[in-house]
């Protein structure tokens, strides 16, 4: 049992859990994990142009990534993809493992969280916890429990 299955038991949050190959890409994950239920979705880690604000950013895989937009929405000038380095740091991950589980290793709370409407209202939906070779499929209401409780 991961550390987040034990963090989602500890806090009453039911899931189901489903094993597959490694997935470093929204390609990848639709071959493997196209079966588990819900909304597919990225997670994309990125920073500001002076690496002084960090964002994980969940939309649907499929929607295109407007970046001037969102730099707009969280009211810096620009916005790009964070190193490899400063997501290990910040939330104690390595490419193709982001996800919101990830907010757990930031015990600063550096990171900020942006949710897409179409993935915060999704009645299902899964995501890596911590580690690619896996999902974890939850319900809305249990999403939404998590992000009360971290």
């Amino acid at each position: 049992m991961t550390s987040v299955e034990q963090f989602l038991k500890s806090n009453d949050i039911k899931y189901i859990l489903h094993n597959h190959p490694a997935v470093y890409t929204c390609d990848e994950a639709e071959k493997y994990c196209g079966n588990i239920p819900g909304v597919a979705c990225k997670n994309l880690f990125l920073r500001d142009q002076k690496c002084i604000r960090y964002f994980l950013v969940i939309l649907p895989a499929k929607k295109q990534t407007d970046f001037k937009k969102f730099a707009g929405l969280a009211g810096v000038d620009k916005v790009t993809f964070a190193d490899s380095e400063s997501l290990k740091e910040k939330l104690g991950l390595k490419s193709g493992a982001v996800s919101p589980f990830g907010l757990l290793n930031d015990k600063n709370q550096e990171v900020e969280l942006y949710i897409d409407s179409e993935i915060y209202n999704a009645d299902i939906v899964s995501f890596h916890p911590n580690v690619n070779t896996a999902s974890l499929e939850l319900t809305k209401e249990m999403f939404h429990k998590f992000l009360q409780v971290i």
